[in-house]
């Protein structure tokens, strides 16, 4: 009977001992901690603060009558001198909000701003009347909008998950205004018009944008600007002493607005999901 138990226990020391073995060989390692990454989806704000530097083409031109005023020579005349060119430059700044999907290292945002814009110019010339001299004539010009704003849609890739590097283009919107005035030394006549047309052309641009962390970035970006052609005419020519009016000749005036963006912005985006990182 000792013999017996002795043999049990020592079939079941030998079998613990190699449970503990087996045991030991085993080696376990903790999961490593998962980084979180802020993604760059989300809504956003922001402001921004840079220079435009914009030129208008302003036009004037009228028509021969024969009930009118001028001679036949002086309607091209005064439409050569009425091609001006305006330049025009601005510190601008304002406010932009937005709101960006991030898929994998691609960018998909719709984004919008209202800037102060600051364009202003103007322009005079001036020439002698080829059937009068040494009568002269002079157009005068001026051109200037005071606000912009886009709606533009954004295309990117993170070059890294800070940097994003992207293009946009789409709508610009700008209350454009312009004034003309025609005046000679022949019969003093005297001739104006003007425009105010809110504006509904095209943007498209560049720039690169770095998150900074906790919902932080900063960004460049330029931007071309074509707010098209604003057209207006008038009948209001008159001349001599007391004034007769010359209807009869209707002048044409117009203008055009272009202009380039340079800026530089912060951006805060609002929550948004957190992509872990291993």
């Amino acid at each position: 009977m000792k013999t017996f138990l002795s043999a049990l226990a020592a079939l079941a020391l030998s079998a613990a001992t190699a449970t503990a073995a087996d045991l030991a060989a085993k080696t376990y390692t903790k999961a490593p901690v998962a980084a979180p990454v802020a993604s760059w989806t989300g809504f956003y704000i922001g402001g921004n603060v840079g220079g435009e530097w914009g030129t208008s083409n302003a036009t004037t031109s009228t028509v021969f009558s024969p009930v009118g005023y001028f001679a036949t020579t002086s309607v091209p005349a005064i439409g050569t001198v009425g091609l001006q060119r305006i330049n025009g430059s601005s510190v601008t700044g304002g406010f932009t909000a937005g709101y960006n999907w991030q898929a994998a290292n691609f960018l998909f945002g719709l984004e919008g701003d209202i800037n102060y814009f600051g364009f202003k110019g103007s322009a005079t010339g001036g020439a002698v009347y080829p059937c009068c001299a040494p009568t002269a004539f002079t157009v005068n010009s001026s051109a200037s909008a005071d606000w912009l704003a886009t709606i533009r849609g954004r295309l990117g890739i993170l070059a890294t998950p800070s940097w994003l590097l992207y293009v946009t283009g789409g709508a610009a919107i700008a209350d454009v205004k312009g004034n003309f005035n025609f005046s000679d030394t022949f019969a003093t006549a005297a001739e104006s018009a003007s425009i105010r047309d809110t504006r509904f052309g095209w943007t498209v641009g560049a720039g690169g944008e770095y998150a900074l962390g906790n919902g932080w970035s900063i960004k460049g970006e330029y931007l071309y600007v074509d707010l098209g052609r604003s057209t207006v005419t008038s009948t209001n020519l008159t001349a001599f002493a007391p004034p007769i009016a010359f209807p009869a000749n209707v002048f044409t005036h117009s203008v055009d607005l272009k202009s380039n963006i340079v800026r530089i912005g912060v951006n805060y985006k609002f929550g948004g999901p957190v992509v872990a990182r291993y």
